[in-house]
Order: structure tokens, then C-alpha cells, then sequence
């Protein structure tokens, strides 16, 4: 019954897991590559998972780790890279993203698009959210505004959000 438990729940959450890493890290296939290692160590430790508060939001929590660790090593790549190669002979791609939100939330600084990733795209409450980011409710909402804010700003996003939508905890 167990192994039918975590079928069920690796279905449910893949396509919001790979979603919001995929608006985060803007590229769908290192999305879908990270969501299947998350969902691996959630296979690993299905017994404790599954007895968690949010499995989803441990499973996001992992998917985002991995997000962060997989940034870490491309900035070291890059910089190694630069120092290896002769400044003339770099060349810098910049990946052609289609969609205008995807660039806009590229733009926003990690922890503001993570906290607006989770909060209205993968629909984490408020509080799984600040334990998933290590951090205070409150710091969540001021992401989550900031990011907003940012976001009107940019002329990507109506003034439709309430701030109310912010504060609140749909969870």
C-alpha cells in the first residue's frame, strides 16, 4: 500500500515541482532533471516523508537545494572558465527565453522569485514557504511584495494583485 501511496504522490507533485523550477531556474529541461532527483531522495525517505506536515513542501525544499547547489556549481564553472579562456575569446549566449514572464522573474533577485514561485505558482502557504527558505513568515511577505512591486513596475504585472493576496496564508 505504501509503494501505491508514493506513486500517487509522485504524480500528484511533479508537474507543480517541475512548473515552479522551471519559472525559477528558466529552462524547463534542468527543471524536469532536478524535480527527478528530488523525487528520488523523496523515494529514499518515503517513511518519514510521507509523515511530514507538507510532503510537498519537502519535496520543494529538496527540488530548491538542488536549484541553489546547481547555481553554485555553474558560477564556479563560469568563473574557472573566464580565467582559463582569454577574455577575447569568451563568448557570452544569453538564452533566449519566449516568454516575458519567464524573463521578468529572471530579473528578480533569488530569494524574491523563490518566495513568488512558491507562494502562487506551486500554491505553498505562507508558512511552508518560510520553513522551506529557512526564514520568517513576515520575511516571506516582504519578498513576496517586493517581488510584486517589481513586477508592476517592470509594466509585466496589473495592479489585479491585492496586497491583500500577499498576506494572507491560503494554507
Amino acid at each position: 500500500m505504501a509503494d501505491d501511496d508514493l506513486a500517487d504522490f509522485c504524480r500528484d507533485v511533479w508537474p507543480r515541482l517541475v512548473g515552479s523550477l522551471s519559472l525559477y531556474l528558466g529552462r524547463r529541461d534542468l527543471a524536469e532533471e532536478i524535480a527527478q532527483e528530488a523525487l528520488v531522495r523523496v523515494c529514499q525517505r518515503w517513511r518519514s516523508v510521507r509523515n511530514a506536515d507538507s510532503p510537498a513542501a519537502w519535496a520543494h525544499r529538496v527540488a530548491f537545494n538542488l536549484a541553489k547547489s546547481h547555481f553554485r556549481r555553474e558560477s564556479t564553472r563560469r568563473r574557472v572558465w573566464a580565467r582559463a579562456v582569454e577574455p577575447a575569446r569568451i563568448v557570452h549566449v544569453d538564452q533566449v527565453v519566449g516568454i516575458a514572464t519567464r524573463d521578468a522573474l529572471q530579473s528578480l533577485p533569488p530569494a524574491q522569485r523563490q518566495a513568488l514561485v512558491l507562494r502562487y505558482y506551486a500554491d505553498l502557504s505562507v508558512r511552508d514557504v518560510a520553513a522551506l527558505m529557512h526564514c520568517p513568515e513576515n520575511t516571506v511577505k516582504t519578498h513576496t511584495r517586493r517581488a510584486l512591486e517589481r513586477l508592476r513596475a517592470s509594466g509585466l504585472l496589473d495592479d489585479d494583485v491585492e496586497e491583500s493576496d500577499i498576506t494572507e496564508d491560503v494554507g
